[in-house]
């Protein structure tokens, strides 16, 4: 259905895809989405499903540089590159580690906080009726520490972002206790971030915004683009595996598939993929009531409808390899790690793909190239948080409206 301001073609049906589309609607655009799969199904359905506008820091840290050779060399560890792929990754990975310093990590900070601040109230606003309580609950988020040394080593990025508003309270032993008592009693400081949630279900999420953007009007075509039709003044089709779809105005949102649609489209960007893990413990027989990560595993554990799940790391291996379940074991031993009791005989595990940029910005921009076209990707461990807004901005670059931040630092062009 062609609305009253035209029609807008989005490819992607991820947490940003249907963001975007239902945005769109509120300001009197039809909608297509497409994806080659249902809504949901890919990288947004396995995530670990925090909700926290306060995860603004970038993935290349400082200090990352003096950790890396230890990580590199352990195949189950934080952060692992599967050698094959080295050759092809080295280029991406040289300007990904020239963006690990203290003044670009509050560059890419402060530009994170801007656009993921909103978080709570973009899902509100496009989550009808009670779906935003029964999704998304602002609970808090409690981060661990094995030792007061380790949090002592934290305190710079801590400050990093209180310094731009995030309420990131430091707890003892007690208080840890009386907010998760079901973890080990090793851990006895932390850091509770009140303004922090998640949501009980990451698919769920994208599923209702999707069945919203339908009911609304929006039709979702399950289909895989193959190639874009350029026309004169910008693309005028899409050519899928359900035939041709004309395109009036179109926005990329395709996650860690944009890049060689991007190409397409007149814009190179170095997109890569950080495949991450989870376990989904149907049957936990703990409580656990809020989000945790644990800071020396780079890991995050949520309750959710489904059962716990933990999901993190970092693995840099391409779109096309094999997933190594064995990373997914080991998620299984750390999570036993943080909760001794957890049950794990009933239990799954998933692989997805992060989209990332070297610098961890995503890219949300008018096409330089093509009036008709805008780019919303490379979203990377964020993508629920910021997915929202990302809708919300995406919906302003295609009416015209005037930004509310500055989208400069989110520029295709930066690379």
């Amino acid at each position: 259905m062609t609305g009253q301001n035209g029609h807008v073609t989005i490819i992607g049906a991820g947490i940003v895809g249907v963001s975007c589309a239902a945005f769109l609607q509120r300001q009197g655009y039809g909608v297509t989405i497409i994806d080659r799969l249902e809504p949901g199904l890919g990288t947004s359905f396995g995530n670990a499903g925090s909700v926290s506008p306060s995860a603004i820091l970038p993935v290349a840290m400082p200090g990352m540089m003096k950790k890396l050779p230890g990580w590199l060399l352990d195949p189950l560890g934080p952060l692992t590159i599967r050698w094959s792929y080295l050759p092809f990754l080295t280029p991406w990975l040289l300007r990904f580690l020239r963006h690990a310093s203290r003044d670009e990590c509050v560059r890419v900070a402060t530009a994170m906080r801007s656009l993921m601040e909103t978080v709570f109230d973009d899902y509100n606003e496009i989550l009808e009726g009670d779906t935003f309580r029964q999704l998304i609950r602002r609970n808090g988020c409690l981060y661990v520490y094995d030792s007061k040394e380790e949090l002592a080593a934290a305190k710079w990025s801590l400050d990093v972002r209180r310094n731009l508003g995030a309420a990131m309270d430091e707890i003892g032993e007690s208080e840890i206790r009386q907010l998760e008592p079901a973890l080990n009693r090793r851990f006895q400081h932390g850091i509770f971030a009140p303004d922090n949630g998640s949501t009980i279900d990451p698919h769920l999420l994208v599923r209702a915004i999707a069945d919203q953007v339908r009911a609304n009007g929006g039709t979702i075509l399950q289909a895989e683009v193959n190639d874009v039709e350029i026309g004169p003044e910008g693309p005028v089709a899409l050519q899928t595996t359900q035939g041709r779809v004309p395109v009036d105005r179109l926005v990329l949102a395709a996650g860690a598939w944009s890049g060689k649609l991007a190409r397409k489209l007149g814009s190179k960007v170095p997109l890569e993929t950080q495949r991450g893990y989870h376990v989904t413990y149907a049957q936990p027989d703990i409580e656990v009531h809020r989000t945790v990560m644990w800071n020396t595993r780079s890991v995050f554990v949520n309750p959710m409808d489904c059962g716990l799940r933990i999901a993190g790391t970092v693995e840099l291996a391409g779109l096309s390899a094999a997933p190594n379940y064995a990373r997914a074991d080991r998620l299984n031993e750390i999570a036993q790690e943080l909760f001794p009791d957890l049950n794990t005989a009933t239990k799954s595990k998933w692989m997805g793909h992060r989209p990332c940029l070297p610098d961890s910005l995503p890219v949300i921009d008018r096409s330089p190239k093509y009036s008709n076209t805008v780019f919303a990707f490379g979203h990377q461990h964020v993508g629920i948080c910021s997915g929202g807004p990302t809708g919300r901005h995406v919906a302003n670059l295609v009416s015209g409206r005037p930004a509310t931040i500055d989208l400069s630092p989110f520029s295709v062009n930066r690379f």
